[in-house]
């Protein structure tokens, strides 16, 4: 019989599969309608899904709560910018969001994993307010206007090509960039180095009895996250077609760890739903009241209070127990 962490990998593969399938559909029926508005939605959720995911990896697996994941995810952002006004090439904005994430991360991480527990969720919030204040009062970085003139891209893939123009092309690009993250993340946290994550999140003061280093694992659990949150970052202004410092400021943070707890931390695959869980409800809730803030924050606690597994608390316990009897056969 499969272990409990195997099958928890397997149900989250079969929810993602059925997102993708989901986004398939939202894909054909927006062509076929000509709609825009949600399609450039839809786009949005999946990107700040790969933010709520990279929170996932730190508060989820390692037990690290980050307020200040906003600070990789507008760094993506900014340099993607910069990269696409300079070359206009989706794979050099691509490729140097990859480098600025892993040295972010790297740096973010030594600094940050220097302390523990809520000193960690507080000089995370710090770093990112720093960054913001910078970005903000920066002219090269367009200041408080943020920076526009991101031009619309023709991404080559070899046999076929893509345009950013296109809110269907654009979704579909987004939706599998999305899922590639999420499966490298499953797959990573799936092997050693994921259990032990898991570990350090149960008892950190026993992990070096096993012959690892806890900093280290901190520090590559950092890493990973801010990658991910970057590359998804990048993907912004192609989107929008400019990049504003709100992007770095702590309600990008909050919204991301109010996705998570949505969605199911510790589920990875949870942050995605969450994610469109959350827009959809700004969407609908906002076209009603201005005041939508107050609903979602209601919608939080009742989640809290009665759903602390989140989404996926309901939906995944089936497909395990499913897949638990599979294994029996």
């Amino acid at each position: 019989m499969r272990d409990e962490l195997t099958i928890k990998s397997h149900a989250g593969y079969w929810l993602a599969a059925l997102l993708l399938l989901a986004g398939l559909v939202v894909a054909g029926v927006g062509f076929a309608t000509g709609d825009v508005f949600y399609l450039r939605l839809a786009s949005e959720a999946l990107i700040f899904g790969g933010l709520a995911l990279s929170v996932d990896i730190l508060l989820g697996y390692t037990g690290l709560l980050s307020l200040g994941q906003a600070l990789h995810f507008g760094l993506g952002a900014y340099v993607s910018a910069l990269a696409l006004i300079a070359t206009q090439s989706f794979w050099t904005a691509m490729g140097v969001a990859l480098a600025a994430g892993v040295l972010g991360g790297l740096v973010g991480g030594f600094i940050a994993n220097r302390v523990r527990g809520v000193y960690f969720a507080l000089i995370t919030f710090g770093m990112a307010q720093v960054s913001a204040k910078v970005v903000y009062n920066t002219r090269s970085l367009g200041a408080s206007d943020g920076l526009i003139g991101v031009p619309v891209l023709d991404i080559n893939f070899g046999f076929f090509s893509l345009s950013s123009a296109s809110p269907t092309a654009f979704f579909l690009l987004a939706l599998a960039i999305l899922l590639l993250l999420y499966f490298l993340a499953a797959y990573l946290l799936d092997t050693p180095f994921g259990r032990l994550l898991i570990a350090v999140k149960a008892n950190e003061r026993r992990v070096p009895f096993l012959g690892y280093r806890t900093a280290t694992l901190r520090l590559g659990s950092y890493v990973l996250a801010a990658t991910i949150a970057t590359l998804s970052g990048a993907l912004y202004p192609m989107l929008r077609g400019f990049v504003s410092p709100e992007l770095l400021f702590f309600s990008t943070s909050g919204n991301a760890v109010i996705t998570v707890i949505l969605g199911g931390a510790g589920t990875l695959v949870g942050a995605l739903y969450g994610s469109v869980l959350l827009t959809v409800i700004k969407s609908v809730v906002g076209s009603w009241t201005e005041h939508h803030l107050i609903v979602i924050g209601l919608l939080f606690m009742v989640v809290v209070i009665f759903l602390p597994n989140g989404l996926m608390g309901l939906i995944q316990p089936g497909i395990r127990a499913r897949l638990a009897r599979g294994g029996r056969r």
